[in-house]
């Protein structure tokens, strides 16, 4: 373990930076061992990556003096955070302030940062198609991460730039088919017909990021677009009715109609699918799966991620 390369993992219990620890421990020939990041070393999450090997510390991004400890004398670092955990792009970019000048002041040589885009660089505020939120962003989750690249750049960090997207889990966690009122299941979703979605397994992320380090200095500067597969709304319909047995229709709910939904993010996530439909071709094109397949051979179609999964759905 001694003269193994420390890889820093942020939010090492939850979904990304959970799937970033176990990709790296699952791979004893990598190089790599785990420094676990967490705000409670005694969770369940934090002692199950203990007992695969990792060594877990407290970092909190709020104390700022924890994650300069954290990353001392580590090689690099994958680093995340988590938008939803306060909704805030203000936050979110003061979380990124945090983690770009322990970075800096630890030399880490390699930084994985999981972003996505800036929307704002192919939609100007200024567009009238979609509200602006948080004052000055389209899409927050989105635009602060993005917006966010560039600390990394001008403080010097080596950082690979991991865009990710829509998270497969994300049919598990409440965009899933439900029964309409005629009785047959539906995926009700705000992205018109014949728009080109993409997916990934949120476990894909670490895969991807391992691979990453692995490829070393080649990947520092680059930007890698993640996803596992690009599929229309019908097409998820269907591949979802085969692994559920019974069929499942697709049905489009214009954007501004979703906009009113009684729900606190209802403006952020019509934003967010608009913006994945008005500018499909160009998120899918920044997102090669032969490419991605090459650094992580083991990257989940969505067929493959449902032939895992299917089991976990509970339809009525």
């Amino acid at each position: 373990m001694s003269n193994k390369k420390i890889i820093a993992v942020a939010g090492a219990t939850g979904a990304q930076g959970g799937g970033a620890a176990r990709a790296i421990l699952a791979d004893p020939d990598s190089g790599f061992t785990v420094r676990a990041l967490t705000r409670n070393p005694d969770s369940p999450a934090a002692r199950e990556l203990a007992g695969l090997g990792a060594e877990v510390v407290r970092a909190d991004f709020y104390d700022e003096p924890s994650v300069h400890k954290a990353f001392e004398g580590a090689y690099g670092a994958f680093l995340v955070t988590n938008f939803w955990a306060h909704g805030s792009a203000a936050k979110e970019t003061e979380e990124v302030e945090v983690l770009v000048r322990a970075a800096k002041a630890a030399g880490l040589r390699h930084v994985v940062w999981s972003t996505l885009e800036d929307t704002r660089e192919l939609l100007p505020l200024d567009d009238e198609r979609m509200p602006v939120l948080q004052d000055w962003y389209n899409v927050p989750h989105f635009d602060a991460k993005g917006e966010a690249n560039k600390l990394f750049t001008r403080a010097g960090v080596p950082t690979t730039f991991l865009n990710t997207t829509f998270f497969f889990q994300g049919f598990l966690q409440g965009m899933g088919p439900q029964r309409a009122e005629d009785g047959v299941l539906t995926l009700t979703l705000p992205f018109e017909d014949g728009k080109l979605l993409s997916g990934v397994d949120v476990d894909d992320i670490g895969r991807t990021a391992l691979g990453i380090f692995k490829g070393g200095e080649k990947f520092i500067g680059a930007t890698v677009g993640l996803a596992g597969d690009h599929l229309t709304g019908a097409q998820y319909a269907e591949k979802l009715g085969a692994a559920l047995g019974e069929p499942v229709r697709f049905q489009s709910v214009p954007y501004d109609v979703f906009r009113t939904f009684d729900m606190p993010v209802a403006e952020e996530i019509a934003n967010m699918f608009q913006y994945y439909g008005d500018f499909d071709r160009e998120f899918t094109g920044a997102r090669d799966v032969n490419k991605v397949r090459e650094i992580n051979p083991a990257l989940k179609s969505f067929d493959a991620w449902l032939t895992e999964n299917a089991s976990q759905f509970q339809v009525s």
